[in-house]
């Protein structure tokens, strides 16, 4: 296995249809201008791509059928690049990152593109896709009524019980991402909130409220990975990928499957999140305290609070002192989603975890603003999604 550099990024800005960040441009349109700052961010061309791994869902339109990376290909130009297209929810951006980093470590590439992009639907996020009364997701948002907020809303409540996490230190953390995202040009919110504003916003699934829940949003994330020796020839400060992992669920997970799981036996509410994370670790070699700083999937505040202390990044309950403290601040000893997270940009499902890839890299550059980590040399990017699928990365300078 060879070394594999990150050398271009790109964004598109987040936001909702019909809005002034996003009008009513088509995922692939949201892709190609992603692609393009990718491109010009590695100083390279579209015809010098070996191949594209891509973050496919059913939400976007075009072709349908996951094929999202055939439509950026024809968009940019048909010079008969192998596409591999990826689904896997929320974690998709983050498999196909696995995917593209496996390709140019294992030699088979030296210059890969890794793209996810989303034109998300409205509302809630729908799983099954038919009304099948023998499809255990339609029966569990049909007769149970669990849709990603309600269980949410279940783990934030246990949490509360066994830690006495108030209302008011989950919408703290609300409040510190979105002081992250003010002048993030990429984020859909870029204004500071204050703890009354959250605490006023109504419930979504009590204790959980509208500011504290990231919103359905239209996205798209580009990066291109390259060889050691193509990555020197494009930039002399190349960031590098310290690990790449995946992970599915294991049988004591809690989440729901076929309308209830087994009670879990572990620490964590996501065996396949702790398992991606767990590799990830030991693949660079690293603690976890040995982290810059982290960049998670916060759906909800929930997770900025439980995942840190999971994976040893803290201990048990310290979560809510830390973010109190500003510890979690990008200036802080354990600096938590920087840009300001899912909830600050929403969530663009496909899109996310190469969402994360630009952040990550742009703060080990030294590129980030005012939201920058002081001396940021390594940091985690996770992801988890439906079907118990997870992933994580670790990036270095």
């Amino acid at each position: 296995m060879q070394e594999v550099a990150v050398v271009g990024v790109g964004l598109h800005r987040f936001g909702k249809a019909g809005d002034a960040i996003v009008g009513n441009k088509s995922v692939t349109e949201l892709c190609r201008h992603a692609v393009d700052m990718a491109l010009q961010d590695a100083g390279i061309s579209w015809r010098q791509v070996q191949a594209v791994s891509a973050a496919s869902s059913r939400f976007s339109g075009g072709k349908g059928w996951g094929l999202n990376g055939n439509d950026v290909v024809e968009d940019l130009g048909s010079t008969g690049v192998p596409v591999y297209n990826l689904s896997a929810g929320c974690a998709a951006g983050g498999n196909a990152f696995n995917v593209g980093w496996s390709l140019v470590a294992g030699g088979v590439y030296d210059v890969v593109l890794v793209v996810g992009g989303e034109v998300m639907p409205k509302g809630m996020i729908q799983t099954a896709g038919t009304e099948e009364v023998t499809d255990p997701e339609f029966l569990r948002q049909r007769c149970v009524g669990i849709p990603g907020p309600a269980f949410w809303s279940m783990l934030a409540r246990r949490r509360m019980h066994e830690f006495g996490t108030t209302e008011e230190q989950m919408a703290t953390v609300t409040v510190k991402a979105r002081r992250c995202s003010v002048g993030n040009p990429f984020a859909r919110f870029q204004q500071a909130i204050t703890l009354g504003d959250v605490l006023n916003s109504p419930y979504v699934s009590n204790p959980l409220r509208l500011f504290e829940i990231c919103p359905v949003s239209n996205g798209a994330a580009a990066a291109i990975l390259c060889s050691p020796q193509k990555a020197r020839q494009f930039t002399g400060k190349p960031v590098w990928v310290a690990a790449s992992a995946v992970a599915t669920l294991g049988f004591d997970d809690s989440l729901p499957r076929n309308l209830a799981g087994p009670v879990p036996t572990g620490p964590s509410y996501h065996t396949e999140v702790m398992g991606a994370v767990r590799k990830a670790f030991e693949r660079a070699g690293i603690g976890p305290r040995e982290l810059s700083f982290t960049e998670l999937q916060d759906n909800t505040c929930y997770y900025e609070l439980a995942y840190p202390e999971e994976w040893g990044l803290c201990e048990p309950g310290e979560a809510e002192h830390l973010v109190e403290a500003g510890e979690t601040a990008p200036t802080g000893r354990m600096p938590i989603n920087p840009s300001g997270g899912f909830v600050s940009f929403g969530e663009a499902t496909t899109a996310m975890g190469v969402f994360q890839i630009a952040e990550v890299t742009w703060q080990l550059r030294g590129q980030s603003g005012a939201r920058q980590v002081p001396d940021a040399s390594v940091a985690l990017a996770q992801t988890n999604g439906l079907g118990g699928n997870a992933t994580a990365a670790i990036l270095k300078r």
